[in-house]
Formats: structure tokens, C-alpha cells, sequence
């Protein structure tokens, strides 16, 4: 069989779990298999855009109006423009990532009759985004677009078991892909902590964030201060910016110097080796990919019981997943931060359950295979 042609279309390549998955598959996939074609939005002002900072290299088309907003004049254009990709590029396959390009993507599709329609579900935004009425909205939009798509993927069986809850596509639609990633070599705690200016010997907490609503940053603020109350010497390091980032600087204040702020960070490893414990407090998330990467160093993780993360960090074992609480998080943190032996127990678990489940080139692996049965399978049809 020829090369599959493959039509990749995101929102915005903004700093997060998508935009890292699109570039792993983008540079990945095997050229002589798979014929690619990514076409990208643009990033908001408070956001960081993945291409420039991680990916510079990588080729994308940027299409005028593929934003994260709607905007009806913008989302003509953008819908036009992928419509004429499409014709151009006759995909096998359109693929599209994130909500906004599930839904331009699916509909140029269907206009132009592309065979295959495939859409990733990085997430969901079932809870913790919109009023409940527009909640429904979203809701009834992706139900009538999943009965016009060839195959759902979710990135954990979470994430697709509350998507079937809500009555979006059937069971047999579904693929779980976990995301998959590979970090440069991390350097040594000691080194790490050098390169940011960090004490050797203090206790460092790693929040690597957008610091939007969703995120909760309110709630890092509340767990630090528990957490400083009981170990006054500790570090926390934020990363990451956002429409937030101002509130969260006057609300953990207090903390002077012990709050430290880095911005958006390309040597996220870095971070990682240098911290005893990342915290994530979100209302919603999907599979949290800033949870595999602090693994894949060997960093233990205390999460919020929200989305797939309890398939990331498995309670206990390679951290701590705890109830959406500021109480809560601070509990699980002060466990890692005093006991050290538990730390170092739970940081190689950690590393070990991410090689084995969430390396790139399963992720690599798992998509290629899922191209080529729905292209063997229409070629069959």
C-alpha cells in the first residue's frame, strides 16, 4: 500500500499535552507510511507558543481564525482554508486535536467527503470551563459530531469513560492512546538545583501550570501555605504563565523568596531533577502530561483525583492522588517532603511506570496501527 495521507489539524500549538503529542506524531510516523500535513492556529497573548519555544523546527501551516476563541468571521476563514487543504492534500485521514478543531476539522471533512475522520479528545470540557448551559451546548455539539467520525480517541480510560457518560459516541468508537514523551537526559539533583539557583538542601515543590481558572492556582497558593506553616524552609518553583500569573504573585506574597517564579521553561527536566515533589491542583484535566514528564525524572507526584491522573500517578505507589482539596494537597506533599526514603521510593517507581506506559514511541506505535486498520479497513469497505 502507498503512503497514508494524513491531515493533522490543532487549535494552537500553545505549551501543553497536546501540542507535545502533535509534535511527537509529527516527527515520528515513519515518512515512508505516512504522508503528513499539520495545520496550527495561533496561541493567545498569555499563552506560550510550543513551536517557538520547543518545536522551531517543526513544519506547520498557520491558518488565519484557527484559534481557541469562536469568532464567526475567523472560523469561516479557517474552516475555508482546511476545506482547500483538504482538496489539496486528499487526505486517507483528517485527524484533528482540541475542541475548537474538532469542530472546523470534522466539518471541512464531511463537506469534502475525506473518508476517514479522526479526533483525539486530549480532554474534556465536561466540567470546571463553562455555566452549565453552555455545558450542555458543548455537549450536544460533540455528540452530533461524534456519530460523524470514524474513530474517538481519548488519552485515558477515564477521560473516555466520562465522555461516554455524557452519551458522547459509543463504546466501539473508542481507542485509549496515552500520551507518550521522551526528555532530554536530566541532570543530577544537585546540578539542577544549581542551574536554578535553588538551595542544595532545601525542601522544592515544582507547580508547572497555565495559570488559568481551570488550573486552580488559588489552590497551590492555599496548599503552599499549609506546606510552608509545617516546613517554613520550603521552595516552591512555579512554572508557567497565564491570565493568573498576577493574582497568583500577590496571593503567595507572603512567601517572599520562597516563592520562586521561572516563566515558561524549555529545560523542564531540569526543574523536575530539581524538585522533591510537582504538584497538580486542577478542577479538570485530561491525562496531564506535565505528570509524565516530572515521572519520567524520577519525580514523585501529588495530584488532584481529577481526569486520568490517577492513571499517571498511582496513589501510593508513585505518589499521591488526593481529593480536589488545598487541605488535602498539603498533606500529600509534607508526606514526600518529610519522609526521604519515601520520596526516593516513590521518584524510581515513577520513572519505571513511565518508561513502561507512556514512553514516545509507544505513542508512535499505537497511532501508527490505528492509521493503518481504519485505512486497511476502508480500503476493505
Amino acid at each position: 500500500m502507498s503512503a497514508i495521507r494524513v491531515l493533522r489539524v490543532i487549535a494552537r500549538m500553545n505549551v501543553g499535552g497536546p501540542a507535545l503529542q502533535v509534535t511527537a506524531l509529527t516527527e515520528g510516523l515513519d515518512p515512508s507510511r505516512f504522508e503528513q500535513r499539520l495545520l496550527v492556529g495561533t496561541v493567545g497573548d498569555d499563552e506560550a507558543d510550543y513551536l517557538e519555544l520547543r518545536a522551531p523546527h517543526l513544519t506547520a501551516e498557520r491558518v488565519r481564525g484557527l484559534g481557541s476563541s469562536p469568532n464567526p468571521i475567523g472560523d469561516v476563514l479557517a474552516l475555508n482554508a482546511i476545506r482547500r487543504a483538504i482538496k489539496e492534500h486528499r487526505p486517507h485521514i483528517v485527524h484533528t486535536h482540541t475542541a475548537k478543531a474538532g469542530v472546523l476539522g470534522r466539518t471541512a471533512a464531511m463537506l469534502t467527503h475525506a473518508p476517514i475522520r479522526v479526533h483525539t479528545f486530549h480532554g474534556h470540557l465536561l466540567h470546571g470551563y463553562f455555566s452549565p448551559l453552555k455545558t450542555r451546548a458543548v455537549v450536544s455539539v460533540e455528540r452530533a459530531f461524534a456519530r460523524r467520525t470514524t474513530r474517538l480517541v481519548a488519552v485515558g480510560a477515564n477521560v473516555r469513560d466520562e465522555l461516554l457518560a455524557a452519551r458522547i459516541g459509543r463504546p466501539d468508537q473508542y481507542t485509549v492512546v496515552p500520551p507518550g514523551i521522551e526528555l532530554p537526559p536530566a541532570p543530577s539533583r544537585e546540578e539542577a538545583r544549581a542551574q536554578l539557583g535553588l538551595p542544595a538542601d532545601a525542601p522544592v515543590v515544582a507547580y508547572v501550570a497555565r495559570l488559568t481558572n481551570v488550573k486552580r492556582p488559588d489552590r497551590f497558593a492555599d496548599m503552599a501555605d499549609r506546606v510552608a506553616a509545617a516546613l517554613p524552609a520550603t521552595i516552591f518553583v512555579i512554572a508557567g504563565e497565564g491570565a493568573l500569573l498576577h493574582d497568583l504573585r500577590e496571593r503567595v506574597h507572603g512567601l517572599g523568596d520562597h516563592a520562586r517564579f521561572l516563566g515558561w521553561r524549555r529545560d523542564v527536566e531540569t526543574l523536575y531533577a530539581a524538585a522533591d515533589a510537582v504538584v497538580l491542583t486542577s478542577d479538570n484535566e485530561g491525562m496531564p502530561v506535565s505528570l509524565i514528564e516530572a515521572a519520567s525524572v524520577g519525580c514523585p507526584a501529588v495530584t488532584t483525583r481529577v481526569g486520568s491522573a490517577h492513571e499517571v500517578v498511582l496513589d501510593g505507589k508513585t505518589g499521591f492522588v488526593v481529593d480536589v482539596d488545598a487541605g488535602a494537597l498539603a498533606g500529600g506533599v509534607l508526606r514526600v517532603l518529610e519522609d526521604p526514603s519515601l520520596r526516593d521510593r516513590l521518584g524510581r517507581e515513577a520513572a519505571t511506570h513511565a518508561r513502561t506506559h507512556f514512553s514516545r514511541a509507544r505513542l508512535i506505535d499505537d497511532t501508527a496501527a490505528l492509521y493503518e486498520d481504519l485505512a486497511n479497513a476502508q480500503a476493505r469497505s
